[in-house]
């Protein structure tokens, strides 16, 4: 996604591999929509770290509008950045159970079409 010419940077930012410390950001913070990939954080016990649970709190600049329209899937995203506040979600996600509930959550919203009712597809 281009991020050039909005808040996403400037040409004077520094670059870590090429890129922008937003565009690092954006695309660690989509991760977050992954039931999975959140899981194999808290199984390498990154939620343990207070550093990481900070890093996890500055990351809520993405529910601002100006940078959440840089998201591929903001519901999913700003759900997760959301549950990741609460340390019962952190210990939560260790279990298949909830991994695979946000699964499941996540497949019945996709299906739902944006139609004032919410009627399924």
């Amino acid at each position: 996604m281009d991020t050039s010419g909005d808040v996403a940077g400037d040409a004077q930012e520094p670059r870590y591999g090429g890129f922008t410390r937003f565009e690092l950001e954006l695309e660690f913070v989509q991760c977050l929509a992954n039931p999975s990939y959140l899981n194999y954080l808290a199984t390498q016990k990154l939620f343990d770290d207070a550093a990481f649970v900070a890093y996890l709190d500055y990351l809520q600049y993405f529910t601002r509008p100006e940078y959440a329209k840089f998201l591929l899937y903001p519901g999913p995203t700003l759900k997760s950045l959301e549950l990741l506040q609460q340390e019962r979600f952190r210990v939560a996600i260790l279990s298949p159970e909830t991994v695979n509930k946000m699964i499941e959550e996540e497949l019945k919203a996709s299906m739902v079409e944006d139609t004032p009712d919410g009627t399924t597809t």
